[in-house]
Order: C-alpha cells, then sequence, then structure tokens
C-alpha cells in the first residue's frame, strides 16, 4: 500500500478523484452482492442439513424394511424381485439464476409406485421397502441441489470478498493518498507562486529611484 507513481497535475488529480468514486461505489456494489452471497449461502447450508437428515431418516426406514424382507423371505429371493422390478425415473436440471451465477435445479419424477403382494417370493415387507427407497429418490435430489449451490455460493462469496479486500484494503487507499499527496503538491506550488508574484508586484510597484539605488 502506498502512493502512485504519478505526475501531481491538476489533471492527473481530476483523473484520480473520478477513478476513486467509481472505486467506492464499485466497493458498495460488491459488499451488497456479499450480503446477500452470505444470507442465501446461510440459508441453503440450513436446509441443506435438514436435506441431509431427512435422507438418513428415509434411508434408515428404507433399509429397515429391507432387513424385514430379507429376514422372512432371504436375500435371494429379495434380489430377484429387484431385479424384475423395472422403473421409470426421469431426472431433470435446469439452472437458477442468482447475482450472475447459475446453480442447478434437480427434479426427479417417478412413476407412481402400487404396493404389489402377488410377486412370487415376496412379500409386503418388500413392497414397502420398495416403496420407501423410491421415496429416498427426490429427497437425494434435492439435498444433491443444495450441496452443489452451498459449493458455488461459497465459492463466489470467496471470490467477492477478495475483490472488496482489495478495493478497501489497498486500491482505494493508495489513490486516496495519492489525492492528498498531488493536493499538498498543487497547494505548495500556488503558496510559492503567490509569493514569486508578489515578490514581483512590489519591486514594480517600487519608485524608479529607489530601484535604482538597489540597483547600486
Amino acid at each position: 500500500m502506498g502512493k502512485l507513481n504519478i505526475a501531481p497535475t491538476k489533471s492527473n488529480l481530476l483523473v484520480l478523484k473520478r477513478q476513486l468514486a467509481f472505486a467506492e461505489e464499485g466497493y458498495d456494489l460488491l459488499e451488497q452482492k456479499r450480503q446477500i452471497l452470505i444470507f442465501e449461502l446461510m440459508s441453503r447450508l440450513n436446509r441443506a442439513c435438514d436435506a441431509e437428515q431427512n435422507v438418513r431418516e428415509a434411508m434408515k426406514k428404507a433399509f429397515e424394511s429391507l432387513s424385514e424382507a430379507e429376514i422372512e423371505k432371504g436375500s435371494e429371493s429379495i434380489e430377484r424381485a429387484a431385479t424384475a422390478i423395472k422403473m421409470d425415473h426421469q431426472i431433470s436440471i435446469s439452472d437458477q439464476h442468482l447475482m450472475g451465477m447459475k446453480i442447478p435445479h434437480v427434479t426427479v419424477k417417478t412413476e407412481t409406485v402400487s404396493v404389489q403382494f402377488g410377486f412370487e417370493g415376496t412379500s409386503a415387507h418388500t413392497d414397502i421397502a420398495m416403496s420407501r427407497f423410491i421415496e429416498v429418490l427426490p429427497l437425494l435430489a434435492e439435498l444433491a441441489e443444495l450441496e452443489n449451490a452451498v459449493r458455488r455460493l461459497a465459492l463466489e462469496l470467496r471470490k467477492t470478498q477478495r475483490r472488496c479486500n482489495a478495493l478497501s484494503k489497498i486500491f482505494m487507499p493508495d489513490y486516496r493518498e495519492t489525492i492528498l499527496y498531488i493536493t499538498g503538491s498543487l497547494e505548495e506550488r500556488e503558496r510559492e507562486s503567490f509569493v514569486i508574484l508578489k515578490m514581483i508586484r512590489d519591486r514594480l510597484e517600487q519608485p524608479i529611484e529607489d530601484q535604482s539605488s538597489d540597483n547600486h
């Protein structure tokens, strides 16, 4: 941090003042963006924690149902039933726009699962387990979306913070110091010019005979 290497002229002073005003305006906008990013990041982070808890609870119930089905019918029977089930899941990804960023939005569409008791070697526990695992899919999609958003927001926040720091701790202080230096230099020149002009004026206002005696 320090004074810029620039000539102390009035034109340079005007340029620096305009650039400083522009930098201050940019800093204010970046600070607003930073505050919004912090809010969005914390909001999605809290939602991600809730979504992760929902996934854990849903997975726990699904595996509990699967364990009950395996105890009742055996793991081989459950594996045969799993391979026989054909489900059509559609996953679509669209973009959400926030502060110039693109954040993916994940949507999972699952076909309605009806509880089927007619499979040979299966039971109600098998159908319940299947239903519960399918119910986990939208929860996983929501969690993935939120975790991705958190990573992108954190990265953008880090970049914005670096820019704010560069402006507030380097760019603007350097410009302010340079403006003070040029202002002081110009004022000093004006004082020197005033003294010189006063001396010249006083000299010109002296009577001719006084000037002649001064020359002798």
